[in-house]
């Protein structure tokens, strides 16, 4: 069986390996470079600068335990070319391109655009043409724009990387993940922030605490944070750059800064794929419609990641690669199960959640709630890290853990521990009674654990006891 796989990100990668690890004759073909958005300008460069923030904010602290340096200052050029090593030593030793080669897969790279010349043929700008018995789309998404007049003078959080200095002011518009990372970067780096969202809260689909938490840090450290602002009416130039224009309740408000970026969302890279040539059909919102077995309107073609708008993350993008080759080979045999999820942003305070909210969970479930704050727990009072909260979630019956909410120092790892211990079906108790090392970040989540199995009238076992300080 011959399949095309288009687009080499995540879900990309991981469908071609696994199309011919299942002995298909398998082609890869991706418009730019191998890795896709991914490694080369989403979460692997991105995370970069987060480190450097992060290595950044760490200097403040030098002088509480006697070290003395001179003031730090940030260069971005070098942290470009830094960004740049990176993301190319990803790509050649960690972006799955050695299982790929191993696999026998022929790669194509810097393509151009790929489209459906019939509905078994991909052909390319670079004058491919490929016939597949199957054929995969896993050609990811592109920034959002915003519709509005002057709104082509905004820019990207992919133009950060044609940047020759951190801008003086910036403005960015849209407070989900990507926006509010791309303002805790820069607001570190020295650019006076004003993060401005739409809907009454960042971070809308995070628990309501962690957003109201994650908004308070960044008002702690200067940024001007404008949730509810009303509607942008416009954009122009103006002297020192951009100058937008934002109206609520008949009041019109002028802002001005270097910079805007629009984080506005991530849609279906999909409109240049001519996919009415292949019968692929796409849903109201412009991704691509699939079925339980990630196959489109065209049964022989299949689609993972972005495209398909499910979840915009690199972990789910790459379980759909492998779920949507094994059964374009296969058959339909393998449908999609959600499971569990973590989730998690890289800002300043650092956030993650695996689960459901409170609202949601209080709204089906009788549920026990615990939250142990870090400021009460030994290794952020070592660390001098001691802003931000863990939250734990659980079902009175059962004992099953229903969600988990982070906010502040190593949050994402926290909570990846949790997913494991609800993807293993652990009751709270067994959480609880686990001898974490001590003292560790994923302590504070024994804790909470202890403090639930207490509510719950169970026994939580002597180390949870001495992390309680009880």
């Amino acid at each position: 069986m011959d399949v095309v796989v288009v687009g080499a990100g995540p879900a990309g990668m991981v469908a071609a390996a696994r199309a011919a690890a299942l002995d298909a004759r398998v082609t890869l073909v991706t418009r730019d470079e191998f890795g896709g958005m991914a490694a080369n300008d989403g979460p692997v460069p991105v995370r970069t600068l987060a480190y450097a923030a992060r290595l950044l904010r760490g200097t403040a602290q030098l002088g509480r335990y006697g070290i003395r340096i001179g003031t730090a200052s940030l260069d971005y050029g070098q942290l470009l070319r830094r960004a740049r090593e990176i993301t190319d030593d990803v790509r050649e030793h960690a972006a799955f391109r050695g299982e790929i080669d191993r696999l026998g897969v022929t790669v194509h790279e810097r393509t151009g655009l790929a489209r459906f010349a019939d509905p078994h043929t991909i052909e390319t700008e670079s004058g491919l043409r490929l016939h597949a018995d199957r054929i995969i789309l896993c050609a990811g998404g592109v920034s959002r724009r915003l519709t509005v007049p002057g709104g082509e003078l905004t820019a990207t959080h992919s133009d950060a990387w044609s940047l020759t200095d951190v801008p003086r002011s910036m403005i960015v518009v849209g407070a989900g993940m990507t926006g509010v990372q791309i303002a805790s970067i820069f607001q570190t780096f020295g650019s006076q922030v004003s993060l401005f969202q739409k809907g009454p809260r960042i971070l809308p689909t995070e628990d309501a605490e962690v957003s109201v938490a994650v908004a308070a840090g960044f008002r702690a450290s200067g940024m001007a944070v404008r949730e509810g602002f009303g509607a942008i009416e416009s954009f122009e130039k103006s002297s020192g750059g951009i100058r937008m224009t934002v109206s609520k309740d008949g009041v019109r408000e002028v802002v001005e800064a270097s910079l805007c970026v629009s984080a506005i969302g991530w849609v279906a890279d999909a409109e240049r794929l001519n996919l009415d040539a292949a019968g692929v059909e796409r849903n109201a919102r412009g991704y691509v419609s699939v079925d339980t077995y990630l196959r489109t309107s065209a049964p022989h073609v299949f689609a993972a990641g972005d495209i398909t708008g499910r979840w915009m993350l690199v972990p789910q993008a790459a379980h759909d690669g492998w779920v949507a080759a094994t059964n374009a080979v296969r058959g339909p045999t393998r449908s999609l199960d959600e499971g569990v999820s973590p989730i998690g942003g890289f800002s300043e305070p650092e956030y993650a959640r695996v689960g459901v909210t409170e609202a949601v969970a209080r709204s089906t479930h009788d549920v026990v709630a615990a939250t142990v704050h870090f400021h009460e727990t030994t290794r952020t009072i070592i660390d001098g890290r001691t802003d931000g909260f863990c939250k734990l979630l659980v079902d009175r019956a059962s004992h099953l853990i229903l969600g988990c909410h982070v906010v502040g120092e190593r949050a994402v790892e926290i909570v990846q521990v949790t997913a494991i211990a609800m993807s293993g079906g652990m009751r709270v108790e067994e959480l609880a009674r686990l001898p974490l090392s001590f003292p560790t970040y994923t302590g504070i989540l024994g804790r909470a654990a202890y403090r639930i199995s207490e509510q719950l009238g169970l026994e939580a076992g002597a180390w949870s006891q001495l992390e309680d300080g009880s």
